[in-house]
């Protein structure tokens, strides 16, 4: 069964299994999410080379972009425009306490060096959010 693509930047992901869905839904309600969180999400329905494979193709056709976290671990999270049409780098914030993960809406404009193609900028923001700062002060 072929699923229709619905917000799809990118007509090589149009046909959306099960599998692509669950985990296109799941960026629905979170900012980002780290490699590890989604495939123990996942585990009961995928085994982790797939959610891999659909995480790499989601990236290729512009719906996700990923980052590193302060650990190294690979986050990812939805993509709020094509990539044709912004260079789509900006910042990242992550929570030291709760490790909730989000992008921040600032566009960043990476200078040209001479000799140099930059393909990547990475930008974290580390401190914490207002969940736990709110449950800090009691």
């Amino acid at each position: 069964m072929q699923l229709n693509c619905i917000n799809c930047y990118d007509m090589s992901i149009s046909r959306k299994t099960k599998s692509v869905e669950l985990v296109l839904n799941t960026f629905k309600d979170l900012n980002a999410i780290s490699i590890v969180e989604l495939v123990d999400k996942f585990k009961h329905e995928m085994n982790k080379t797939t959610v891999y494979r659909i995480l790499e193709r989601l990236e290729k056709s512009n719906i996700l972009h990923s980052f590193l976290d302060n650990q190294g671990l690979k986050r990812y999270a939805k993509n709020k425009v094509e990539k044709s049409q912004s260079s789509n780098q900006h910042p990242h914030f992550l929570c030291e306490e709760c490790g909730a993960s989000s992008c921040i809406a600032i566009e960043m404009n990476i200078p040209a060096l001479p000799n140099c193609k930059i393909k990547n900028s990475a930008h974290l923001l580390i401190g914490q959010c207002n969940r736990c700062l709110s449950q800090s002060n009691f």
